[in-house]
């Protein structure tokens, strides 16, 4: 029964007896214990599950039910194993059947080893499972996702394979040295480039060992190690990149890249660059070289002279400039094949013609080339050189069994007489060549002063002629043509004027072989065939249109064309069209030009021979090409007062009938003179006593008043 307090009359406790006490602590610890266990397991960064003997879950962690996604409601302490299993695969999460799965695990459970192995989930995760067995029965396992370690693992494996397939197919030999300096990765395209074996760089050589090796095959040419091995020092510590040319004991080029390491050490590549160096020179070869013959160009010979005068103390020299004769006749007559072989001819030989091996012969372009000659002791060398020139070109050109006969003329400038720079020895050497060609050609000439205001006069023309036309300064004056015996006129020649707001009415004889040498008088050739058709378009019916035609202009390729154009365009019948063409056009025999003529005169173009008598040839050019008219030229029907000069007109009017040519005289001024034509069979007359050139306009009018009173008798 309870103890009472005698004083106060209270109820005292008793005290426990000691056994149960201690249980009590015992149970208390065994809780503490518990909770510090479930504790650790919840926070465990794996996933845990411990099962007993009976493969009844005893615990598991919240990490084991996160990693299979599993209801916590439902893997509760006491669940079998394979019920576990199977609402693995309920959810969806298991990637195979509950038996199964159980068939792979029961052997560890069985064998009560310790063991590991891996599941890929049904999601893709993997998960290392490592199995241990108790002592007392059962078993704990612990999970651990290694998703994405493996996954990491696979990068590594996968940059590693592209790094060793890189290094297998880099068209570069590469080499890799550590902190240390030894050789730590080659690749087989070193070995490849190099022609050696791995035996004879093994890894682990070091960088002057490999340098030593590569001498010691006779792969370099000599290099001293000492020095390369300072120069990788030096750019490893300035931790930039150097490259450098290694020059091979058999021809080939290498180019030797360093690249230090942000972690230590440096990497090395090698790469054949002999092709690639071998362009390179022919590049800058041909930048300064013309591709056809070899020669220094326009670029390289500028930059000779330029340094030759740089220095104070320069020796003097002349300039020539060259310039072949004849030379477009060549081309027209056997074309570009034979321009070039010709060319390349002339090369050799003004390269002959050099007596110091400073001297310099470049082409400038065309048929075009200078020579500047050092040490000249004045006029006397350089004229010594011309003549040497001058005679070597004279000399035939053999080629294929046919002889090619050229001239050349030169233009010399003297350094210092003739100017002190590049620029001014180069113009005042083009006056003096103008000079020579304007001569007579195959000349050489010296500048002198007075040259230049000639050359500065004729530059001065050539730009007023050039703007001429877009101007409309020139225009077309018409001079009928008459029929001796009817005494009617039949038609008219087209004549070009050039009215310059500057220079006033300029003369065809001071601006058309001006035209013709820059070739200006191709457009305005053909601007002059377009207005002469249009205007003849509004004549009678019948009558005819003569337009003056240049040797530039048919050889220009698209003359033929041109003239279809205008008479298309104006609609003039092609046999009303008549080409005046002068003996130059037939001179050169260029087939160019006889296949354009007789092109033209199929259509029905009528072609005339110009200023017939002045030439040297007039016959033979009749043989080669029939013409369907020649005219005589003013000065033989002026003088005709000469009883010689009348014999050759007499001549070349029987010549004309008997070969069934139209003969025209120009240049008819009296009465007299067409008496003396009428007389000996001349069938047309064209001059200031026929009718003087006019206007478009008004030789309209003349043509349409004439044609009406020929038709009201």
């Amino acid at each position: 029964m309870p103890v009472v307090d005698v004083k106060d009359g209270s109820i005292v406790p008793q005290r426990a007896p000691e056994g149960v006490e201690r249980s009590r602590r015992m149970e208390d610890e065994l809780r503490e214990q518990n909770e510090r266990f479930s504790a650790a397991v919840e926070n465990m960064s794996h996933g845990l599950c411990m099962f007993d003997a009976d493969e009844r879950m005893i615990i598991c962690n919240g990490n084991y039910l996160n990693i299979f996604c599993l209801d916590a409601k439902l893997v509760r302490p006491g669940i079998r194993f394979i019920d576990i299993l199977r609402h693995s695969v309920d959810i969806g999460i298991a990637s195979q059947s509950a038996d199964e799965l159980y068939a792979i695990r029961k052997p560890y459970i069985d064998q009560a080893k310790p063991s590991t192995y891996e599941e890929t989930l049904s999601d893709g995760r993997i998960i290392n499972i490592s199995h241990r067995p108790l002592a007392v029965g059962g078993w704990v396992s612990i999970y651990e996702d290694i998703t994405e370690q493996r996954r990491a693992e696979q990068d590594l494996k996968e940059q590693h394979r592209r790094f060793d397939a890189a290094l297998a197919n880099m068209s570069q030999g590469l080499l890799m040295y550590d902190a240390d300096g030894r050789m730590i990765v080659r690749n087989r395209r070193f070995l490849e480039l190099y022609n050696v074996t791995a035996g004879d760089f093994p890894l682990g050589t070091t960088h002057r060992d490999a340098l030593e090796k590569l001498l010691e095959l006779g792969i370099y040419q000599k290099i001293d190690v000492d020095s390369e091995v300072a120069k990788t020092e030096a750019c490893l510590a300035a931790a930039k990149m150097h490259s450098a040319y290694r020059y091979l004991t058999d021809g080939r080029t290498v180019l030797v890249t360093r690249q230090p390491m942000s972690g230590g050490g440096w990497v090395v590549t090698f790469d054949d660059v002999t092709e690639r160096r071998r362009t390179e020179e022919r590049m800058i070869h041909l930048a300064h070289h013309d591709t056809l013959t070899g020669l220094p160009n326009r670029s390289m010979f500028r930059e000779r002279l330029d340094q030759a005068l740089e220095d104070a103390a320069a020796p003097p020299l002349a300039i020539f400039s060259l310039d072949l004769d004849r030379f477009k006749a060549i081309n027209d007559t056997w074309g570009h094949p034979a321009d070039d072989w010709l060319l390349k001819s002339v090369a050799e030989r003004l390269q002959r013609c050099l007596r110091n091996e400073t001297d310099v012969v470049a082409r400038f372009g065309g048929d075009e080339f200078v020579v500047m000659q050092f040490n000249s002791r004045g006029v006397a060398d350089a004229e010594k050189l011309a003549k040497r020139i001058a005679e070597a070109i004279a000399k035939p050109f053999r080629d294929r069994s046919r002889d090619m006969h050229i001239g050349i003329s030169l233009g010399i400038a003297v350094f210092p007489e003739d100017g002190r720079d590049a620029d001014t020895l180069l113009k005042n050497a083009d006056t003096a060549l103008y000079r020579a060609k304007s001569e007579g050609r195959n000349l050489y000439r010296f500048f002198e002063p007075a040259m230049d205001a000639i050359v500065q006069a004729r530059r001065a023309l050539e730009v007023d002629l050039e703007a001429a036309q877009p101007r409309q300064e020139f225009d077309l004056d018409f001079q009928p043509i008459m029929n001796i015996a009817s005494g009617e006129i039949i038609g008219a020649e087209a004549l070009m004027r050039w009215h310059s707001p500057a220079r006033g009415t300029v003369a065809p004889d001071a601006f058309i072989p001006v035209a013709e040498e820059t070739g200006l008088i191709v457009p305005l050739g053909e601007w002059a065939l377009r207005k002469a058709c249009a205007a003849a378009a509004s004549w009678p019916p019948g009558l005819r249109i003569a337009v003056n035609v240049s040797a530039v202009q048919l050889k220009s390729g698209g003359f033929a064309r041109s003239v279809i154009s205008a008479l298309a365009f104006s609609g003039v019948p092609a046999g009303q069209l008549e080409l005046e063409i002068t003996e130059t056009v037939l001179m050169d025999e260029s087939k160019t030009v006889l296949k354009t003529l007789r092109q033209l005169r199929d259509l029905g173009i009528r072609i005339a021979l110009d200023d017939f008598g002045t030439g040297y040839s007039s016959l033979g050019y009749l043989r080669r090409f029939p013409v369907d008219k020649i005219k005589i030229d003013r000065s033989f029907i002026r003088d005709m007062s000469n009883r010689d000069t009348a014999a050759i007109v007499r001549t070349i009017i029987g010549l004309g009938n008997e070969l069934g040519i139209v003969v025209t005289a120009e240049g008819v001024e009296t009465e007299a003179q067409l008496d003396m034509l009428r007389d000996n069979g001349c069938e047309e007359a064209q001059g200031y006593l026929i009718g003087i050139p006019s206007k478009a306009a008004d030789i309209q009018r003349l043509l349409k008043a004439r044609a009406l009173r020929s038709q009201t008798g």
